[in-house]
């Protein structure tokens, strides 16, 4: 009898459970799709491209600016790929929804994994929202309409920022990053190190607990919307429940989207929709 390695998973179940490219049959043409209309939205949109946030050749992001003359509310998008795969330039899509309603949409990017480890790799983020703060007059921004969104390890990666000390990071405001958008993220690191993923990323049980959202405390709890694809395996919902959980228990507010008929992949297509369910939503937020 195989081993009850998590939750009831053995090794096998838990690696199905979190290898999306294979549960979604479609989804190289949902990859291919990203890459070729964010291409598109680089042409059509005025941007500032590859603008680097630190030292590390990966701490770079690409800026569109808002179609309005005033302070702008801003929106940074952090990208997924279970931390070691893909590039900001694959959702440059994203600004379509964004941009012509007036607000200014930034793209990061970090340095993947393996080649840094988690620790770094959240410090470029929180790095680059400072970077966000500092520089947002530069393309009409307002530093003081901070919102975030991102997917898979992207929405991991927007807990995370959210739970940061941020006068202790960057001598910020505590609520610098007024709300949070975390779409089909990962809040609990402890299956991620226990399944297949963990033969690139060599997360430690230190690194999964230290990492692992649902076990911080915030010190400001903005607003957090958890949506996800119905389609979803059960280890997804279960991580955004237990994420809406405990911030729910510290005092934050936490709202789960569950969007039928959406899959892993078909769900942040959504966000570069303008008219789409999911963008209103985060353009509410904003």
């Amino acid at each position: 009898m195989a081993d009850d390695l998590f939750l009831g998973y053995d090794r096998d179940a838990l690696d199905r459970e979190y290898d999306n490219r294979t549960k979604v049959v479609d989804s190289p043409m949902w990859l291919t799709r990203f890459a070729e209309e964010s291409n598109a939205a680089r042409a059509e949109i005025p941007c500032r491209l590859d603008l680097p946030y630190g030292g590390h050749p990966g701490e770079r992001l690409d800026v569109f600016p808002a179609e309005r003359a005033t302070p702008a509310p801003i929106h940074v998008f952090i990208h997924g790929g279970y931390w070691h795969r893909l590039d900001k330039k694959d959702f440059s899509y994203v600004a379509r929804a964004l941009v012509p309603a007036g607000v200014a949409t930034v793209v990061i990017n970090y340095a993947l994994m393996p080649t840094v480890t988690m620790a770094e790799l959240v410090r470029q983020c929180r790095a680059s929202i400072a970077w966000v703060h500092a520089h947002a007059a530069s393309f009409g921004g307002d530093p003081g309409r901070i919102t975030i969104s991102g997917h898979s390890a992207g929405g991991h990666l927007v807990a995370m920022l959210l739970a940061t000390d941020w006068p202790a990071f960057a001598g910020l405001r505590p609520d610098v990053v007024k709300a949070g958008v975390a779409i089909s993220g990962l809040y609990d690191l402890e299956p991620i190190r226990l399944c297949y993923l963990n033969d690139v990323l060599a997360l430690t049980p230190d690194d999964a607990r230290v990492h692992s959202p649902t076990l911080l405390t915030p010190k400001h709890a903005s607003p957090l919307l958890l949506p996800l694809g119905a389609l979803e395996g059960p280890e997804y919902h279960r991580q955004s429940e237990e994420m809406a959980a405990a911030w729910r228990r510290h005092g934050g507010r936490a709202d789960i989207m569950d969007l039928a008929g959406h899959d892993h992949f078909s769900i942040v297509w959504e966000l570069g929709l303008r008219d789409s369910v999911l963008a209103r939503a985060v353009r509410a937020l904003v």
